[in-house]
């Protein structure tokens, strides 16, 4: 489904986005992207300084940074409770790590555990515990990556890292059936191959060039109904 940007830059729009994990790359793009529409954004990062603090301490109060290791659940429920006041339009939760391209016999139960915590476990314990911050009609949005798509897994290689975004997306289809009633937008979004750390430094595409298409869809996709998995541009990512 192709989407209709829709760009509100109004200052007192009062719309108010929570990004989780924009230490650096998508999640930092992002949250700049959101603050210059208008937003005003929430986003943790794991408390050392850094790129995220230097543009909350620059923002004017338009973003505010917060600490949190995502894969702890006392940062988690900390963090909840410095935010209980807040009300949520949208709650994106951003957070992967690829350990490299061995085949999965060869791959490590430890390294196994951690990405699977990491990608999987994590983005929904943090959609469970800020779930109730996000008004009616607002949205929960995911990071994927159309490396998690079953049909469109044709190609030999990273197979730990595909298997840890498939279980993501099943996860996520699972909590879009569990709250299929509480009237909140349901996304995961596909960024495209982007030069980040994780992406590498060949990589086709860059932040700059694709955050602000996922605000467009994030934006376009507010109230509509289910659970979608989609592109930078909208359009459906197959299963």
């Amino acid at each position: 489904m192709s989407t209709t940007p829709r760009h509100t830059s109004d200052p007192a729009s009062g719309r108010h986005a929570l990004v989780i994990g924009a230490s650096r790359g998508l999640g930092l793009v992002l949250a700049g992207e959101l603050v210059r529409r208008g937003w005003r954004v929430t986003a943790t990062d794991r408390g050392s300084g850094g790129e995220l603090r230097d543009q909350a301490d620059a923002s004017e109060g338009r973003l505010r940074a917060e600490p949190l290791e995502m894969t702890s659940p006392e940062q988690l429920a900390a963090l909840r409770e410095r935010l209980s006041g807040d009300r949520l339009d949208l709650l994106f939760v951003n957070a992967a790590i690829d350990r490299g391209n061995l085949p999965i016999g060869e791959v490590p139960t430890g390294m196994f555990t951690e990405v699977m915590v990491t990608n999987a476990l994590s983005p929904l314990r943090t959609l469970e515990a800020l779930r109730g911050l996000v008004v009616p009609g607002g949205t929960v949005a995911v990071m994927s990556s159309e490396q998690g798509s079953i049909s469109l897994n044709t190609e030999d290689g990273y197979e730990l890292y595909k298997a840890s975004k498939a279980a993501l997306n099943q996860l996520m289809r699972s909590y879009a059936t569990r709250y299929a009633d509480d009237g909140q937008t349901k996304l995961l979004i596909d960024p495209g191959h982007n030069r980040t750390r994780l992406g590498g430094p060949d990589a086709p595409l860059t932040a700059q060039e694709t955050m602000p298409a996922v605000a467009d869809v994030l934006e376009a996709q507010a109230g509509a109904p289910g659970l979608q998995f989609l592109d930078r541009h909208g359009e459906t990512v197959p299963w």
